[in-house]
């Protein structure tokens, strides 16, 4: 008499066929979300941190909070049970939910890997500068976030190219010591490449603190994951685990967006889709920018990946077209600060425009050092830029906090592996204060 199929063991082999295809396409085709540049100096990497998944298949995992919105949040988390509802309870005391909103789920393949399902559950409308009491999917443990102030002073952790490896943690470790209002993120998440079982352990790796508070992330070029033959969708697994609140920002795409927080407008770009003057971006980043009221919202930031400014020779020039198209309506705005990553190091520029020193222009800072797997880019131009004011290779952070309409302290911390650092500090004075930048020319210091 035969025996009926073990179809717990066929699963179990399918997933592990999987997870080694995963690592193959890793390992052989790196180059498939990297830009095409010369192999450069860099820092030793440290190991990839592979967080495993310790709890059961109905219980969240990989939860994270994001702004959606005036007064509300969104909440997504991971089940490996299809069945698990898309529901948030929530709460201002431990364990008493007094509220409850459903959501929706999505799912994705990728080659042989197929995704968990993955819920986007919205709340709202919350109290500002409060702590909820959250579980997800009725299954679980509890989480607690706090919502950001709806005044200031307000204050931002930042930091791009973050990856999962022990500098990463190390990162996150220091950034979770000093309390923060909402984390920005501007790309290259977590350097899965096309192995999207490291999308999950890059999801279990921040939950610690991205559960905690609002994470507001855009997309780096190693999120692109685009796969000649297998997969022509590019960005379907960070679209899919990281959505942001385009839609309440009136945006047509999740790859730009922008949301307030207490006075404090951010706009977050997309440097790897369409930016000419054409494009659904342009005329998205031009209306956005419109209609910013600077005497009730007077910072106006904004993140993207690929540096416009860099005096380093890793992805030289790589900004340069979408710096052509946009920097004039950024700089007519009066943009205070521009944030960007994918050089893995730390630069600090002064305000700028058009490859000139301009006292109304923003101050530019690359930010992409938080530890990801392919070191540090050490070799920086000589003789240094007259408009680069810092710069170092090394891993870390920074912080911006705005004191009020007029003065923001920004921070620089450098990584020191179980130590930070204060490295680099400035204070800011926002351009809506100043009455001359409003209609005025200036004389220039040229790149």
């Amino acid at each position: 008499m035969s025996s009926s199929p073990n179809f717990n063991s066929l699963d179990n082999k399918m997933k592990n066929f999987s997870l080694f295809l995963s690592f193959t396409f890793l390992f052989l085709c790196p180059f498939l979300s990297q830009a095409d540049v010369p192999e450069l100096s860099r820092e030793p990497p440290r190991p990839i941190v592979f967080v495993p998944h310790d709890r059961s298949k109905s219980d969240p995992q990989q939860v994270h909070v994001s702004l959606a919105g005036k007064d509300h949040m969104r909440v997504t988390y991971i089940t490996e049970d299809k069945k698990v509802e898309s529901v948030v309870e929530y709460g201002k005391q431990p364990g008493k939910y007094d509220r409850k909103n459903t959501g929706e789920s999505i799912s994705y393949k990728y080659f042989f890997y197929r995704s968990g399902k993955i819920h986007h559950v919205k709340i709202g409308p919350l109290e500002p500068n409060t702590t909820y009491y959250y579980m997800c999917g009725c299954n679980g443990p509890e989480f607690s976030f706090k919502t950001p102030p709806s005044s200031f002073p307000v204050e931002f952790a930042i930091v791009g190219d973050l990856g999962q490896t022990e500098w990463t943690a190390a990162t996150l470790a220091q950034i979770k010591s000093q309390d923060y209002d909402v984390f920005l993120l501007p790309g290259d998440l977590s350097y899965a490449d096309t192995n999207q079982p490291l999308w999950d352990s890059f999801g279990r790796l921040v939950e610690p603190l991205a559960s905690k508070r609002p994470w507001m992330v855009t997309q780096g070029n190693h999120e692109i994951e685009f796969f000649p033959i297998i997969e022509h969708t590019t960005f379907k697994s960070y679209n899919s685990r990281w959505l942001m609140p385009y839609t309440e920002s009136l945006s047509e795409s999740n790859l730009y967006y922008s949301f307030d927080v207490a006075g404090v407008h951010t706009v977050m770009l997309g440097s790897y889709t369409d930016f000419d003057c054409d494009s659904d971006q342009y005329q998205w980043l031009q209306a956005d920018l419109a209609k910013v009221d600077r005497k009730t919202t007077p910072w106006v930031i904004v993140l993207l990946h690929a540096p416009w400014y860099n005096t380093n020779e890793a992805h030289e020039g790589e900004g340069e077209s979408m710096r052509e198209a946009m920097e004039s309506l950024l700089f007519n705005a009066r943009v205070d600060v521009v944030f960007a990553g994918h050089v893995h190091a730390y630069e600090r520029f002064k305000r700028v425009y058009n490859n000139k020193a301009d006292q109304c222009g923003p101050i530019h800072i690359t930010i992409g050092d938080g530890g990801n797997r392919e070191g540090l880019a050490t070799s920086f131009k000589k003789p240094p830029s007259p408009l680069s004011v810092f710069r170092e290779s090394s891993f870390g952070h920074g912080r911006l906090k705005v004191i009020d309409g007029k003065r923001a302290h920004w921070s620089w911390h450098r990584n020191n592996d179980s130590n930070t650092l204060l490295a680099d500090e400035v204070w800011l004075e926002s351009l809506s204060s100043s009455s001359s930048c409003w209609s005025s020319s200036q004389s220039h210091d040229e790149l």
